[in-house]
């Protein structure tokens, strides 16, 4: 059966998400502000949640229709064939959001929306109270301008969620956002020079995300999914996927560093990296950034800003020490929220791409090998 998907992104790095799905071999792939769309069958469904580094969760789109009303909300929901999905005894718990749109209140939508489930469900079973005692179908809906979007959310927990991070340091980086600034870096572990430094690696995540990339380790391969139990995907399809994805593991040289000035932080970096499996790749290090001599790699970084640390001038002197650093040797990617970075750091970026750290808007700046 082909299904048609969207995955939600950070803004800013839709292009590394339709790059992501073209390699898993996802067809009529589209990028939007802040999602993609793509379409596959049930196996590109468990790929794009086991492989996809850069998406937030893979919803499967249910249905699409105008819904000004309540009425033509309950209607168009009650259209879908609920029961095709979700088995007598499944839970489908709601949730959503609503813009621009007649329907402004969002618990009333979800009220309208579970009711109209419920309804088919019981018309189909011959039952009048459904248990919901059995596994998770989650139930995620959009209405944007009077269109609604029904959807299944296949992923559960969030896909930045790999696993490994249970606990972060006090101003953590958001593991997709890691990952996709590691794929703007055009760093692959697999060739010949190859190297990366992160001089304020904090709890690890770059410098993590570097080293499953590098050995093309699937960063959903230890976590569990939702539709993992869905009874209308064969079990068979997540064996399968996932068989293949511990054969696609690859070994890799290539240095993957991180320092902190924090010992314990730098403690909990390797502990996060061994969550990951990639200990034995990666190596942390305590130091100070301000005092290393020069940098003769490339450099990936989410340095502290003004707004992650309480002193403005301490983060503006932190910007310049790392610009005094930089050789013809280094290639820098820097990520920052300050809204005067390059004429803080003295120099203007080759490139540089506007990204959301949650809900902070930064600057991606690159700078290039001479």
């Amino acid at each position: 059966m082909i299904f048609d998907f969207c995955i939600p992104t950070l803004f800013g790095i839709e292009s590394v998400v339709s790059g992501e799905l073209r390699r898993l071999g996802a067809s009529d792939v589209g990028g939007e502000t802040g999602r993609v769309r793509f379409r596959g069958d049930e196996y590109m469904l468990a790929k794009a949640n086991l492989w996809s580094r850069c998406g937030e969760r893979v919803l499967l789109i249910l249905s699409s229709f105008d819904a000004a009303t309540f009425d033509e909300l309950f209607d168009g929901v009650y259209n879908i064939p609920w029961e095709e999905y979700i088995p007598r005894t499944g839970e489908f718990p709601v949730s959503g959001y609503s813009r621009q749109s007649a329907l402004t209140s969002v618990p009333t939508c979800q009220s309208i929306i579970k009711k109209a489930v419920s309804k088919r469900l019981g018309d189909r079973y011959r039952i009048s109270r459904l248990p919901e005692t059995g596994s998770t179908y989650q139930i995620r809906f959009s209405i944007v301008k009077d269109k609604a979007e029904i959807y299944f959310d296949t992923s559960g927990e969030a896909l930045h969620k790999r696993g490994y991070r249970a606990k972060a340091n006090e101003a953590p980086l958001r593991e997709t956002l890691a990952a996709a600034m590691v794929d703007f870096a055009r760093f692959r572990g697999n060739r010949e020079g190859d190297s990366l430094l992160d001089p304020f690696c904090g709890s690890g995540t770059i410098v993590i995300e570097a080293a499953l990339k590098a050995a093309n380790m699937a960063p959903g391969l230890r976590r569990t999914f939702d539709a993992e139990k869905w009874e209308f995907i064969d079990k068979s399809v997540w064996r399968s996927v996932r068989d293949e994805a511990v054969s696609l593991i690859r070994h890799t040289k290539a240095p993957m560093l991180g320092s902190d000035i924090d010992e314990k932080t730098v403690t909990l970096a390797y502990s996060n990296a061994k969550k990951a499996g990639v200990d034995h790749l990666v190596k942390f290090s305590v130091a100070d950034a301000m005092e290393l001599s020069s940098f003769k790699t490339t450099v990936v970084t989410n340095p502290p800003y003004g707004m992650r640390i309480s002193d403005g001038d301490e983060a503006e002197e932190l910007y310049k020490s790392i610009a005094s650093k930089l050789t013809d040797e280094s290639e820098l990617y820097i990520l920052s929220g300050h809204p005067a970075f390059e004429r803080v750091f003295g120099r203007r970026a080759d490139r540089k791409r506007k990204l959301y750290n949650g809900m902070i808007p930064c600057g991606l700046f690159y700078y290039y090998r001479k």
